[in-house]
């Protein structure tokens, strides 16, 4: 199934305009794809929302041997019948079960912390699951690397035939930074899945073949994909399905009658996120077959409110649906702010909270996040509680989840100047491990100079529970402790019968390093692994396309671009991770930051169509002292300022060096015969990089800079030796 008659497949006999649409078009396609994989698949499939980059990654592997095998047939149907197998995997409901255990299955290695961990006493069998669990998920990089690999011999042969190189690469630019957007704006306008295929279906059209019989195919395929991905959309028995600028919501209801405890439960992500409880006390009174009585007016989110003598003010960072603003309300809190990161469950909790506390006029919801929130409030409170903010989603490409920089110790310092004298802070958290629970008495310990007084709560029909610490003006909290003798006597009961040992000796969280749910400074194994069935689906490439001495025969000019690759990735990754500390871990971040980084490439392609000559060895030494600057440049000094202002001065700063490698990279892609095979040691270079960001669990994230100069440094040392040939066939380029 050629492109036969298509554009594309025709491009010799076309003009530049014919080609420079195909380059646009196939750039989009490409850009859209990648971003729907990741948010698509490491929804479904959760083992890829730990391992956040796995997709990213084999998307570069593919789109690189794409441009290397460029010379070889394109054909639709590489690309459109593996997709169709993954859609028809996440329809089938036995399938889309078993492939979402493949998290339980990995979990068992131990040395990540995965929601819905496996359990087995068996060791044999735990092997066996975990063999079956690496298996399915190389049996999945598969079929994403196979998809890729036809759009990228396409990109590849396009890039290679085009006459005027600076603006064919400033039109591949452009077409992933609409790429980029339109995917932003479908995430953003809450459009499920079934959307995001059809506007793939759409961007396809263009590229059908013009044989009748293969074209038929070909469509059948398009439809196919898109109605097994409403299929594979449904929730069967679920009263709402949303899926949010940040994850998959789905609500359901409980029944009282068959031993569920609330109204609705909200999964995130398919896993178990909140309940929305009604624990007003007439609802307790009247059911006294699911409540015990006694624990009436003292639930885990009653606790914050009793232990302040008159609480007026309060603040709640990671408000989901409402539970604890019901809390501050039933105890007469006069003034509660609410934030919460996705809009979404701000909604939910307005429709569907059986208490309705977002509806009072009490209650003020700020949509932020809440390390955001911090940076720009000036309010004081008496009581900041920090909810269940544990989070079941990822940035899409970084390892921190949403959750990691709101515990922090510059986080908490932040926080700590928003109390009043006499207030307390109260965080609550899910600490699965002792190590976890460690690291947050740690940072609290250090922050404000005394103990947390700390108590695990049980999972009970009044919540789900967890491990709450308590901070601020202990002396007064203790004073209420004591002055109520059935809040003594429960606080009592936890600390005796779910002990919580803290030594204070975990590695506390920074915003350079954190990684709550690591131990220590290290790998883990699992990453160890990832990169291990990478290492086999080259191997099987390299067997499958004939490409054997594909990196042993590269001369220095593949060198050349497979360092600039690698540091480029790195550098964004680094940028991403410094530009959540200013603007919290929201939606936007990843477009604000990878539009600025296109941006900063489409201007590096006019300066150099603009002013050829510039020395490169004054680009590079540019490059690498704003390298060094930034290393030693705290952003976070940025986070006061207004969100336009943030955007400018933040996102000018963690991208300029973009600019200068952005020279580097076109007047060296200008100059080389083989374009296609650049692009390619080029995107194998991202692949690395993407692969090499796994070391921040090691030296940190501002240690990533370092590790970019040096990669920026090898680029230049490998720079293909025929300047004056390179000089020529540059300037004839931009001519």
């Amino acid at each position: 199934m050629q492109f036969s008659g298509s554009p594309v497949d025709q491009s010799d006999d076309l003009g530049p305009a014919n080609k420079t649409w195909a380059i646009f078009l196939i750039s989009v396609l490409g850009l859209f794809l990648e971003m729907l994989l990741i948010r698509w698949i490491g929804t479904e499939v959760r083992i890829f929302a730990y391992l956040q980059n796995t997709i990213l990654v084999v998307c570069f592997l593919g789109l690189g041997l794409g441009c290397f095998t460029s010379r070889q047939p394109i054909k639709l149907s590489q690309t459109l019948l593996p997709l169709l197998v993954l859609v028809l995997l996440l329809a089938i409901p036995a399938t889309k079960y078993g492939l979402g255990k493949i998290s339980a299955m990995l979990s068992l290695l131990g040395d990540v912390e995965i929601w819905g961990k496996g359990i087995v006493e068996d060791k044999a069998y735990a092997v066996y699951l975990f063999i079956l669990g690496l298996g399915l998920t190389y049996f999945l990089m598969v079929l994403i690397l196979d998809l890729f690999i036809p759009i990228g011999r396409l990109l590849g042969r396009l890039m290679d035939d085009h006459p005027h190189t600076i603006w064919a690469y400033s039109v591949n630019v452009a077409g992933s930074l609409v790429g980029t957007w339109l995917f932003v704006l479908l995430s953003f306008s809450y459009q499920p899945p079934v959307i995001w295929f059809l506007v793939f279906g759409a961007l396809t059209l263009f590229f059908l073949p013009r044989v009748s019989r293969q074209r038929l195919a070909s469509l059948a395929m398009l439809v196919g994909i898109v109605i097994l991905a409403w299929f594979a959309g449904q929730e069967w028995g679920a009263r709402e399905v949303v899926w949010s600028p940040y994850q998959k919501l789905v609500v359901a209801e409980l029944f009282p009658e068959k031993g569920e405890v609330g109204k609705y439960l909200v999964t995130v992500n398919n896993t178990g996120y909140q309940a929305m409880l009604d624990l007003s006390p007439s609802h307790v009174q009247a059911n006294p077959q699911h409540f015990s009585q006694e624990m009436n007016g003292y639930s885990q989110y009653d606790i914050p409110l009793l232990l302040h003598p008159h609480p007026q003010k309060m603040l709640i960072v990671g408000a989901g649906s409402g539970n604890d603003a019901s809390g501050g309300l039933r105890h007469g809190v006069k003034e509660i702010q609410a934030v919460e990161i996705d809009p979404a469950i701000i909604d939910l909790g307005q429709r569907y909270h059986p208490e309705k506390p977002y509806s009072s006029n009490a209650v003020k919801m700020i949509n932020d996040d809440a390390r955001s929130f911090f940076a720009t409030a000036t309010e004081k409170y008496d009581v900041i509680s920090f909810s269940l903010l544990d989070s079941h989603t990822t940035t899409a490409m970084t390892n921190a989840r949403l959750d990691h920089y709101v515990y922090t110790r510059e986080s908490i310092s932040r926080a700590k100047t928003l109390l009043k004298d006499n207030g307390i802070m109260v965080l609550s958290f899910e600490a699965q491990k002792p190590f976890i629970a460690d690291r947050m008495g740690r940072v609290l310990k250090e922050v404000f100079g005394a103990e947390p007084l700390t108590f695990r709560i049980p999972s009970t029909n009044y919540g789900w529970g967890g491990t709450m610490f308590v901070v601020g003006n202990l002396a007064a909290a203790q004073r209420q402790i004591a002055q109520d003798p059935a809040l003594k006597a429960v606080i009592s009961h936890w600390q005796t019968n779910y002990p919580v040992p803290l030594s204070y000796t975990t590695k506390v969280a920074t915003d350079d390093w954190p990684y709550i749910y690591l131990m220590t400074p290290d790998i883990p194994l699992l990453y160890y692994l990832l990169a291990g069935l990478m290492v086999l689906l080259f191997l099987r490439c390299r067997w499958k396309l004939k490409l054997g001495g594909l990196v042993k025969n590269w001369n220095r000019s593949n060198w050349h671009f497979f360092f600039l690759g690698a540091a480029f990735l790195l550098l964004e990754v680094q940028n991403i991770s410094k530009a959540a500390v200013v603007f919290g871990n929201t939606w936007d971040v990843n477009a604000v930051i990878i539009s600025g980084v296109l941006a900063m490439i489409l201007l590096a392609n006019l300066i150099s169509y603009k002013m050829p000559r510039i020395p490169l060895g004054l680009v590079y030494a540019a490059l690498c002292v704003i390298c060094l600057l930034l290393y030693f440049l705290d952003l976070s000094r940025f986070a006061f300022l207004p969100y336009a202002s943030k955007v400018v001065v933040v996102g000018g700063l963690t991208t300029l060096p973009m600019l200068f490698s952005g020279v580097v990279f076109i007047r060296s892609f200008a100059a080389v015969t083989g374009k296609d095979k650049a692009l390619g040691a080029n995107l194998i270079g991202a692949l690395v990089g993407a692969l090499l960001q796994s070391v921040t669990f090691v030296i940190g994230i501002k240690a990533l800079l370092l590790i970019v100069a040096g990669l920026y440094f090898l680029s230049m040392l490998t720079r293909p030796r025929e300047v004056e040939q390179e000089k020529a066939r540059f300037h004839e380029a931009v001519a």
